[in-house]
């Protein structure tokens, strides 16, 4: 399972982004996807999910702010974040959960910079 991720980049406060994850590619069903980050001087955190049926959840440092969705493609997700912070600057990453059907295995984005200036 491949996963390509698209957006990122340098905004400034209160300006927007959109992330984009594609793991159409995939001969592996793929359940759960997920975005996840690590911002400076912290562990790796989940952002949002979102379920093969389209139900999502989105974390509360995030809600209000960052809507995760499915794109039109099977298997590829988005993340749009709008009102960005200071403390939202890190590298986000695109979380997929393959089922092979004896076992579920994770796979990772090489992850995306986002940067936000004060």
């Amino acid at each position: 399972v491949q996963l390509v991720e698209f957006g990122g980049g340098l905004v400034q406060a209160g300006g927007s982004l959109r992330l984009s994850c594609d793991a159409s590619e995939s001969i592996v069903p793929i359940t759960l996807m997920a975005w996840y980050r690590q911002t400076p001087g912290k562990e790796r955190e989940l952002v949002a999910s979102i379920s093969p049926s389209g139900r999502s959840s989105v974390m509360d440092f995030v809600k209000g702010r960052f809507t995760i969705s499915r794109g039109n493609r099977k298997n590829t997700m988005d993340l749009q974040m709008n009102n960005l912070k200071p403390d939202d600057t890190g590298v986000y990453y695109c979380h997929a959960v393959g089922d092979h059907e004896d076992y579920f295995a994770d796979y990772w984005s090489q992850g995306t910079q986002v940067t936000v200036s004060a």
